[in-house]
């Protein structure tokens, strides 16, 4: 049996290693020792007195069922259930306040990716924790352009470091990607104050795991949806700058949203126009219902007719006269009738392919076009709303 090590962090200068093709038992004394040292840890370590701060961790011998995760990332899960199925799994378990850690924790036990990327995260000292972070720009932009594989680094037209925090913790950075090694490389590249520690973790982030596929009259509040039809209402924007628009199938109709954080997403909506075919993603509001927009497949557009001018009577090359609206038209000097105007084609502000919501915008689990390019059909046109004026 293959045995190989790899370095998947550095804590306190030494090296963390991990080889997916060894397990080992652990018995009683192992358990409790284990049990021990994550309730020390959580104990020292939870910001408890944070109002949404509610952690928990769960210990299984046995995987609960992909459901578990599946309804956790796309639903809702109460936490009647989830100690359900810890109690009839015989779970070493312990949550904190209200303990949804609980729902977390054991929807990462039964998660068993179909998709899956990694983060490296860095962490900062302890007599750092709490203070303004340093970590260089131009260094991440440098890497983002050094790594294809990873993404969501930097958010080029609005300015923002997407790899760093809001929040008082203890991690310094977080890199994004689907190679290990440029991760760890990644990490030697950004300039920052001291790197602490760091670890590579495997998760589900950017793999629209939460996305279900849905006729409108399927979908429900709280869920994260994908849903195709045409659209049925020109896009309008209210107060606050947030765009909206009217989808229908054969089911029913639903609005969808642009909010103002989106950016200049939202240029890419208002082109939109009666009878375009589109694919929306998106988290479901619950009043009114809204899918709250993450990314748009146009799949089809539908041509728009402008009229250039009246039409010339084809007996004496003059421009004809209107009658009256709805009336058509009429030569002046030989009486000549038509009814059609000359038309051209308008040339839309959208093409069709993938819109997706800037980096600052972007949720956790939403996949970026950029990792949809490599997985779709070569007909389908990737477009990134930076590259929109």
């Amino acid at each position: 049996m293959e045995t190989r090590k790899q370095k998947i962090g550095e804590i306190n200068g030494v090296d963390v290693v991990c080889c997916p093709f060894f397990t080992k038992e652990l018995d009683e004394n192992d358990l409790d020792t284990i049990y021990a040292i994550i309730l020390d840890i959580l104990k020292k370590q939870a910001y408890t007195m944070e109002e949404n701060t509610n952690p928990g961790f769960v210990m299984l011998a046995t995987r609960p069922m992909g459901a578990v995760y599946e309804k956790a990332v796309r639903g809702i899960v109460s936490l009647e259930d989830v100690l359900q199925i810890l109690q009839t799994l015989h779970a070493r378990f312990e949550g904190y306040k209200n303990k949804r850690g609980l729902i977390g924790a054991i929807a990462a036990i039964a998660w068993e990716p179909k998709d899956r990327t990694f983060e490296v995260i860095a962490y900062r000292s302890n007599e750092r924790w709490g203070t303004r972070r340093t970590v260089d720009p131009s260094s991440v932009k440098n890497m983002d352009a050094t790594f294809f594989s990873t993404f969501d680094n930097y958010d080029y037209r609005n300015r923002h470091n997407r790899i760093v925090p809001n929040s008082p913790c203890p991690i310094l950075f977080g890199i994004r990607g689907e190679n290990i090694e440029e991760l760890i490389a990644g990490v030697n590249m950004v300039k920052s104050e001291t790197v602490d520690s760091w670890l590579v973790f495997e998760t589900n982030q950017g793999t629209d795991d939460h996305l279900q596929q849905k006729k409108i009259n399927e979908i429900q509040p709280f869920e994260s949806v994908i849903a195709e039809g045409k659209v049925t209402q020109n896009p309008w924007t209210i107060q606050g700058g947030h765009v909206l628009f009217d989808l229908t199938d054969e089911t029913g109709t639903i609005s969808c949203a642009a909010y103002e954080p989106t950016k200049e997403f939202r240029t890419a909506i208002r082109g939109l126009r009666v009878g375009d075919v589109v694919k929306v993603y998106g988290g479901v509001r619950e009043h009114p219902l809204t899918i709250n927009l993450e990314k748009i497949f146009i799949k089809q557009l539908m041509k728009i007719w402008t009229k250039t001018e009246n039409p010339i009577c084809p007996v004496c090359g003059k421009h004809m006269k209107s009658k009256g609206t709805e009336q058509g038209y009429k030569c002046i000097v030989c009486k000549t009738t038509s009814t059609k105007p000359s038309f051209r084609e308008q040339t839309r502000s959208i093409t069709q392919g993938f819109y997706e919501v800037p980096t600052c915008a972007r949720r956790h689990l939403s996949k970026p076009i950029k990792r949809v390019e490599g997985k779709q059909s070569g007909d389908i046109i990737a477009i990134r709303t930076s590259d929109i004026p």
